[in-house]
């Protein structure tokens, strides 16, 4: 159990010291893993920038993930007969909500290069992993050097599906009985907006300070 994400993420901080000579930069997983990721960036001294990607849903059922777009890449699982004109309308729409958040959460900065980087990935919990997955192909077209998922909490099957995609999945509690990521919270409180942005502005500053 943890008090929050902040703790969580300081004793998820404690497992990934081994990157910390490595040129590398942390991406949350928006809203949630950024006050996770916030703590584990200022203990390896990582960038830290928000996962711009989304899923591609299914033309009959937008709720069934058929791929994932990010802003300058995507992915479409094999066997999924979409049209082009569907998959370049997906793209536009989901683009220009990934411009939103970015525009958001990171103001005028420019997306940091992911090539030869260490990226670790980081949520405060992860159930299917579904999401995940999809992201997962999504940031391997950026040719990252290594890819890691970082997540305080996990179902068993979830980290099972993970593992076979990245380099390694570092997670503190697995439990043997998954009932959703905010059981293993004492405050899951949902973050805001406001949060969030307060989150990477304090990261900017620290660094700045430093």
């Amino acid at each position: 159990m943890f008090r929050n994400r902040s703790e969580a993420g300081i004793m998820l901080a404690s497992k990934l010291h081994k990157y910390q000579n490595e040129p590398g930069i942390v991406l949350a997983v928006p809203r949630g893993g950024i006050p996770v990721a916030y703590e584990v960036s200022k203990q390896l001294g990582f960038p830290l920038e928000i996962v711009l990607t989304k899923k591609i849903g299914h033309p009959y059922n937008k709720e069934y993930a058929i791929g994932a777009a990010s802003l300058y890449d995507y992915f479409v699982a094999a066997g999924e007969d979409i049209t082009v004109d569907y998959l370049e309308h997906e793209l536009k729409r989901i683009r220009m909500r990934l411009r939103e958040m970015h525009e958001k959460f990171m103001g005028n900065k420019e997306p940091e290069s992911l090539e030869g980087k260490t990226v670790i990935v980081i949520d405060d919990g992860v159930a299917t992993g579904n999401t995940l997955l999809g992201t997962v192909e999504v940031l391997k077209k950026s040719k990252p050097h290594k890819l890691i998922i970082a997540v305080p909490v996990a179902s068993r099957s979830a980290i099972r599906k993970l593992e076979k995609e990245v380099d390694e999945v570092v997670c503190l509690l697995v439990p043997d009985h998954f009932a959703g990521v905010g059981v293993f919270y004492e405050d899951f409180e949902q973050v805001s907006d406001e949060e969030a942005v307060t989150y990477l502005k304090k990261l900017e500053a620290w660094k700045k300070a430093g």
